[in-house]
């Protein structure tokens, strides 16, 4: 059973407003009717008298809940399946999420996908209810700021039938402010009726290193000033929807090879490359009044010497970020069970060495009861002051307020059906797309492709798991989408490491058609990818090569004729190339980021900017 009554007219059973109110003395939102008022103006000054008597009212556990941003299984508050009973017993020490609420007061809840919390927009908005009410019916209830990562892209925790948008370095292709800004307003509205109200979206770090293996085509590209621009545009977006944007991972994490969910990054940027290239996407975001900023799990020794990681540092977090940058709203976190941030201190003194680093939010610490517990401790020892506590808590819930959660925090059926995956919104994400498709290469025209010259194409390729809800594979998608633009088009998933039985099937394969769309996914000197594409092109047929993730397999293909790049592989970005493909809309896209020589990468192959257009009368 679902954990909130709700019926087909989207009518929930839930506290009335003014028990809402009242459970939470009184305070009022200072979100002004259709938008969110910015971290840069705050509450007014009443609001924030009556935020602080609230704060002031707060046991000492009750202000370190909610600093705390945790994970929880299930679909439900109250009810979840027995599998997610087990693992919130196994890694929490509750069966729920209104028992995770009531022992440890956690001011803030992330859904994930692999959680189990998002498997459909009426269950969402169901659980985000059942949240709310969980911790608005205890003694001095709180409302709850429910995050989620949803990038677009490659990174994003709720899938279809909500609406999926291209992700940030295809938006960077295109260069459009005001499709980055129509982006976060339809995303930051669709977020909103799930009764999601923190998106841990944009990405603000400048993909320096083509190598990157944790950022990479999250960011939209590789100047820092284009950055800024999109940056502040999506920022703009999300909070017109009354939707905290959060731009993440200061001070900037575009230049390692090392990824911090599994190792702790160093940055060798000096203080005034670090000026250049890094910060100027983090000024623009805190210049927009953004609400929210997330640290990275990385070793900036220009910034900070002591090498402590910069969610840790104090000289990174309070010197530069609130002192030198003047910003003041929340801080949170990366998820504290990235190695990158355990790997030079205990899971007990993260929390409190991030709080005494100038941190707001806890997000998603290994286990919870140490990290609870281990703040607590730290105030009670004299580590941490109470009126530290204070500080963070205050920010905490000045943001709450902005985002209207003292004054409604409660989602309906009827405003998710109005709100999600709508028509409209699902035409504005294929319109931003066909604005990013990128055509690197198209030696004699061979692109678009004519349904009467080469009415038969086979779709070969890499065929990895769906990054976002979609339904994929991409195989399967770029084939169903070339046949529903007149041609008749046959996948055959041939993977990311192809073996020579299945490059064999593809040659044979590509002998009855009359073209090859193949999808390569971060090809490399010695992936076998490389060899499928040689085999295809030794065919003598038409080979039209799509870099589904990183533009930059191009450097190592150098005899296919035709190269499009879409940045990722999620449906709308691939149905956009189809279209490109087919002729039925012409390629506008740009690359966003150099792509080097393969043999000599000191040597830029295509430029920032570079991007062809087919020639008149060929797109129809």
């Amino acid at each position: 059973m679902p954990d909130s009554s709700t019926g087909s007219t989207g009518s929930t059973a839930r506290p009335s407003r003014r028990a809402v109110l009242a459970a939470t003395a009184g305070v009022t939102t200072a979100l002004a009717a259709g938008g969110a008022v910015h971290a840069a103006t705050g509450p007014s000054a009443h609001d924030d008298k009556r935020l602080r008597a609230l704060v002031s009212r707060m046991t000492l556990e009750e202000k370190v809940g909610q600093l705390f941003v945790m994970r929880v299984y299930g679909h439900s508050a109250t009810d979840p399946d027995q599998a997610d009973v087990d693992a919130n017993l196994e890694e929490i020490g509750v069966r729920t999420a209104a028992e995770l609420l009531a022992r440890y007061r956690v001011g803030g809840i992330i859904y994930f996908s692999w959680a189990h919390n998002t498997r459909d927009p009426h269950q969402i908005a169901d659980l985000s209810n059942g949240i709310q009410q969980a911790s608005l019916g205890l003694e001095r209830g709180l409302p709850v700021l429910v995050s989620t990562d949803q990038e677009h892209g490659i990174v994003a925790r709720v899938g279809e039938p909500a609406t999926l948008f291209p992700g940030a370095m295809a938006v960077g292709a295109g260069r459009s402010r005001s499709d980055a800004r129509a982006l976060g307003r339809i995303a930051g509205s669709e977020l909103r009726a799930l009764g999601i109200r923190q998106n841990y979206s944009p990405v603000a770090d400048v993909n320096v290193d083509p190598a990157n293996p944790v950022i990479g085509v999250r960011s939209f590209g590789s100047d820092p000033d284009a950055v800024a621009d999109l940056v502040t545009a999506e920022v703009e977006g999300y909070q017109s929807s009354g939707v905290a944007a959060t731009a993440k991972h200061f001070p900037g994490h575009g230049d390692t090879i090392t990824d911090s969910h599994a190792e702790l990054p160093y940055i060798h940027h000096t203080r005034e490359q670090w000026e250049r290239l890094d910060a100027p996407p983090f000024r623009a975001a805190v210049a927009a009044g953004i609400d929210s900023i997330m640290t990275a799990h990385i070793v900036v020794p220009a910034l900070d010497p002591s090498e402590d990681p910069a969610t840790l540092s104090r000289p990174i977090l309070t010197g530069i970020l609130r002192e030198e940058l003047g910003y003041d709203g929340v801080v949170v976190t990366d998820s504290l069970g990235m190695e990158g941030v355990r790997t030079k201190y205990g899971d007990d003194r993260v929390p409190v060495l991030a709080l005494k680093a100038g941190v707001d939010q806890l997000l998603n610490p290994p286990s919870l009861d140490v990290a609870w517990n281990a703040v607590l401790n730290a105030v009670r020892d004299g580590e941490l002051t109470e009126s530290r506590l204070d500080e963070s808590v205050l920010r905490v819930l000045r943001l709450k307020a902005r985002l209207g959660l003292f004054d409604d925090p409660y989602v309906s059926h009827a405003g998710v059906d109005r709100a999600v995956g709508t028509r409209a919104h699902l035409a504005a994400a294929d319109r931003i797309a066909e604005r990013t498709t990128t055509l690197l290469v198209n030696e004699g025209g061979l692109l678009p492709l004519s349904r009467r010259r080469t009415p038969q194409v086979l779709v070969v390729g890499a065929d990895p798991a769906s990054p976002s809800g979609t339904t994929g594979p991409p195989t399967g998608v770029l084939a169903d989408a070339l046949t529903e633009l007149g041609f008749t088009a046959t996948a055959l998933s041939t993977g990311t490491a192809p073996s020579a039985t299945a490059i064999a099937q593809a040659v044979a394969a590509a002998r009855d058609a009359d073209a090859v769309v193949v999808g390569t996914y971060n090809v490399t000197a010695s992936s076998s990818q490389k060899t499928l594409v040689e085999h295809l092109l030794a065919t003598g047929k038409p080979v039209v090569a799509v870099a589904i993730r990183n533009p930059y397999d191009v450097a190592h293909l150098p005899g296919v004729r035709a190269y499009l790049a879409t940045y990722s592989w999620t449906d709308v970005e691939l149905r956009a190339a189809a279209r490109v493909i087919a002729g039925r809309v012409r390629p506008r896209g740009t690359l966003p980021v150099p792509v080097q020589r393969a043999d000599d990468p000191a040597t830029v192959l295509y430029p920032v900017g570079h991007g062809l257009a087919y020639r008149p009368g060929r797109a129809h």
